[in-house]
Protein backbone atom coordinates (compact mmCIF):
# COMPACT_ATOMS: atom_id res chain seq x y z
CA UNK A 1 0.00 0.00 0.00
CA UNK A 2 1.20 3.52 -0.79
CA UNK A 3 2.60 5.31 2.28
CA UNK A 4 0.50 8.40 1.54
CA UNK A 5 -2.68 6.33 1.23
CA UNK A 6 -1.86 4.70 4.58
CA UNK A 7 -1.48 8.10 6.22
CA UNK A 8 -4.79 9.21 4.75
CA UNK A 9 -3.13 11.72 2.39
CA UNK A 10 -4.31 12.14 -1.17
CA UNK A 11 -1.39 11.09 -3.46
CA UNK A 12 -2.30 13.99 -5.82
CA UNK A 13 -1.83 16.42 -2.92
CA UNK A 14 1.57 14.89 -2.18
CA UNK A 15 2.54 15.25 -5.86
CA UNK A 16 1.41 18.87 -5.79
CA UNK A 17 3.62 19.44 -2.76
CA UNK A 18 6.65 18.43 -4.79
CA UNK A 19 6.18 20.16 -8.12
CA UNK A 20 8.78 22.76 -7.12
CA UNK A 21 11.67 21.30 -9.11
CA UNK A 22 9.47 20.94 -12.22
CA UNK A 23 8.27 24.56 -11.88
CA UNK A 24 11.84 25.82 -11.46
CA UNK A 25 13.13 23.77 -14.44
CA UNK A 26 10.31 25.02 -16.67
CA UNK A 27 10.80 28.65 -15.59
CA UNK A 28 14.53 28.46 -16.28
CA UNK A 29 13.96 26.72 -19.64
CA UNK A 30 11.80 29.70 -20.64
CA UNK A 31 14.47 32.08 -19.25
CA UNK A 32 11.94 33.74 -16.94
CA UNK A 33 12.53 35.36 -13.55
CA UNK A 34 10.33 34.73 -10.54
CA UNK A 35 9.12 38.33 -10.90
CA UNK A 36 7.97 37.76 -14.49
CA UNK A 37 6.15 34.54 -13.51
CA UNK A 38 4.56 36.44 -10.60
CA UNK A 39 3.38 39.13 -13.01
CA UNK A 40 1.98 36.57 -15.46
CA UNK A 41 0.27 34.46 -12.79
CA UNK A 42 -0.90 37.13 -10.35
CA UNK A 43 0.87 35.27 -7.51
CA UNK A 44 3.53 36.81 -5.28
CA UNK A 45 7.27 36.27 -5.74
CA UNK A 46 7.68 34.91 -2.16
CA UNK A 47 4.86 32.38 -2.72
CA UNK A 48 6.37 31.25 -6.04
CA UNK A 49 9.75 30.89 -4.36
CA UNK A 50 8.14 28.75 -1.66
CA UNK A 51 6.51 26.57 -4.34
CA UNK A 52 9.84 26.10 -6.14
CA UNK A 53 11.50 25.12 -2.86
CA UNK A 54 8.63 22.77 -1.88
CA UNK A 55 7.81 24.87 1.17
CA UNK A 56 4.30 25.77 0.01
CA UNK A 57 1.49 23.60 -1.30
CA UNK A 58 -0.21 25.35 -4.19
CA UNK A 59 -3.96 24.89 -4.53
CA UNK A 60 -5.25 23.44 -7.76
CA UNK A 61 -6.17 26.96 -8.94
CA UNK A 62 -2.73 28.38 -8.03
CA UNK A 63 -1.01 25.52 -9.82
CA UNK A 64 -3.14 26.22 -12.91
CA UNK A 65 -2.08 29.88 -12.78
CA UNK A 66 1.59 28.87 -12.51
CA UNK A 67 1.22 26.40 -15.39
CA UNK A 68 -0.45 29.06 -17.59
CA UNK A 69 2.34 31.51 -16.78
CA UNK A 70 4.88 28.85 -17.77
CA UNK A 71 3.01 28.02 -21.00
CA UNK A 72 2.29 24.43 -19.97
CA UNK A 73 -0.38 22.45 -18.09
CA UNK A 74 -0.74 21.21 -14.52
CA UNK A 75 -0.70 17.63 -15.83
CA UNK A 76 2.70 18.20 -17.46
CA UNK A 77 4.11 19.92 -14.38
CA UNK A 78 3.01 17.04 -12.16
CA UNK A 79 4.36 14.48 -14.65
CA UNK A 80 7.71 16.31 -14.71
CA UNK A 81 7.85 16.67 -10.94
CA UNK A 82 10.12 14.80 -8.62
CA UNK A 83 7.02 13.46 -6.91
CA UNK A 84 8.44 10.25 -5.56
CA UNK A 85 12.06 11.31 -4.99
CA UNK A 86 12.76 7.69 -5.68
CA UNK A 87 15.85 5.63 -5.04
CA UNK A 88 15.29 2.18 -6.54
CA UNK A 89 17.46 -0.82 -7.24
CA UNK A 90 16.62 -3.31 -9.97
CA UNK A 91 18.63 -6.47 -9.34
CA UNK A 92 20.13 -8.39 -12.25
CA UNK A 93 18.17 -11.55 -11.34
CA UNK A 94 14.92 -9.78 -10.40
CA UNK A 95 13.18 -10.87 -13.60
CA UNK A 96 14.06 -14.54 -13.13
CA UNK A 97 16.56 -16.50 -15.21
CA UNK A 98 17.87 -14.57 -18.21
CA UNK A 99 16.36 -15.43 -21.56
CA UNK A 100 18.23 -14.55 -24.73
CA UNK A 101 17.15 -12.41 -26.49
CA UNK A 102 15.38 -10.22 -23.97
CA UNK A 103 14.60 -6.64 -23.08
CA UNK A 104 14.72 -5.69 -19.40
CA UNK A 105 13.53 -2.45 -17.76
CA UNK A 106 16.29 -0.88 -15.67
CA UNK A 107 14.02 1.83 -14.27
CA UNK A 108 10.58 0.86 -12.98
CA UNK A 109 7.64 3.22 -12.75
CA UNK A 110 6.93 6.58 -14.36
CA UNK A 111 9.99 8.81 -14.16
CA UNK A 112 11.79 11.41 -16.25
CA UNK A 113 14.26 8.82 -17.54
CA UNK A 114 13.57 5.42 -19.03
CA UNK A 115 16.26 2.77 -19.38
CA UNK A 116 16.23 -0.64 -21.06
CA UNK A 117 18.83 -3.36 -21.41
CA UNK A 118 18.69 -5.49 -24.55
CA UNK A 119 20.49 -8.84 -24.59
CA UNK A 120 21.02 -11.17 -27.53
CA UNK A 121 19.90 -10.74 -31.12
CA UNK A 122 17.48 -7.91 -31.85
CA UNK A 123 16.17 -6.29 -34.99
CA UNK A 124 13.90 -3.30 -34.53
CA UNK A 125 12.53 -3.88 -38.06
CA UNK A 126 10.57 -0.63 -38.00
CA UNK A 127 11.93 2.88 -37.69
CA UNK A 128 11.76 4.90 -34.46
CA UNK A 129 11.44 8.63 -33.93
CA UNK A 130 11.30 9.60 -30.26
CA UNK A 131 10.18 12.98 -29.03
CA UNK A 132 13.12 13.32 -26.61
CA UNK A 133 16.83 12.52 -26.46
CA UNK A 134 18.22 8.99 -26.32
CA UNK A 135 21.60 7.48 -25.47
CA UNK A 136 22.67 3.98 -26.53
CA UNK A 137 25.63 2.30 -24.78
CA UNK A 138 27.08 -0.95 -26.14
CA UNK A 139 28.15 -3.05 -23.14
CA UNK A 140 29.05 -6.12 -25.27
CA UNK A 141 28.90 -7.23 -28.89
CA UNK A 142 28.22 -5.11 -31.94
CA UNK A 143 25.24 -3.12 -33.15
CA UNK A 144 24.39 -1.67 -36.55
CA UNK A 145 22.43 1.56 -36.38
CA UNK A 146 20.88 3.59 -39.18
CA UNK A 147 20.13 7.18 -38.17
CA UNK A 148 18.83 9.82 -40.57
CA UNK A 149 19.90 7.64 -43.51
CA UNK A 150 23.48 7.12 -42.29
CA UNK A 151 24.88 3.77 -41.11
CA UNK A 152 26.95 3.31 -37.93
CA UNK A 153 28.65 0.18 -36.62
CA UNK A 154 29.12 0.29 -32.86
CA UNK A 155 31.20 -2.03 -30.69
CA UNK A 156 31.83 -2.69 -27.03
CA UNK A 157 32.16 0.56 -25.05
CA UNK A 158 30.78 2.78 -27.82
CA UNK A 159 27.92 5.20 -27.21
CA UNK A 160 25.49 6.83 -29.62
CA UNK A 161 23.51 9.95 -28.77
CA UNK A 162 20.33 10.72 -30.71
CA UNK A 163 18.57 14.01 -30.17
CA UNK A 164 14.79 14.06 -30.08
CA UNK A 165 13.20 13.67 -33.51
CA UNK A 166 16.04 11.70 -35.13
CA UNK A 167 14.71 8.78 -37.22
CA UNK A 168 16.59 5.57 -36.50
CA UNK A 169 16.57 1.79 -36.42
CA UNK A 170 19.08 -0.74 -35.08
CA UNK A 171 20.04 -4.39 -35.29
CA UNK A 172 22.17 -6.52 -32.99
CA UNK A 173 23.41 -9.95 -33.99
CA UNK A 174 25.04 -12.42 -31.65
CA UNK A 175 23.84 -13.84 -28.34
CA UNK A 176 26.61 -11.98 -26.44
CA UNK A 177 25.28 -8.54 -27.40
CA UNK A 178 24.20 -6.31 -24.52
CA UNK A 179 22.93 -2.77 -25.08
CA UNK A 180 21.71 -0.18 -22.59
CA UNK A 181 19.33 2.47 -23.96
CA UNK A 182 18.50 5.51 -21.81
CA UNK A 183 15.85 7.97 -22.96
CA UNK A 184 14.10 11.05 -21.65
CA UNK A 185 10.56 9.77 -21.07
CA UNK A 186 7.94 10.61 -23.71
CA UNK A 187 5.69 12.36 -21.17
CA UNK A 188 8.45 14.92 -20.45
CA UNK A 189 8.30 18.11 -22.48
CA UNK A 190 11.83 19.37 -23.15
CA UNK A 191 12.48 22.86 -24.45
CA UNK A 192 13.68 23.15 -28.06
CA UNK A 193 17.40 23.53 -28.68
CA UNK A 194 19.09 26.73 -29.91
CA UNK A 195 18.05 25.96 -33.49
CA UNK A 196 14.39 26.03 -32.42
Amino acid sequence: MDADAKDGKDPKETERLRVGAAVRRRRRALDLTLASVAERSGLSVPFLSQIENDRARPSERSLERVADALETTTVRLIAASDAARTVAVVRADQDGPPAVPRARRLVRGRHQLEALEFSGEHDTEGEFQHRNDELMYIADGTVEVEAEGRAYRLGRGDTLFLSGGVRHRWRASGHETRIVVVTVAEHIETPPGPAG
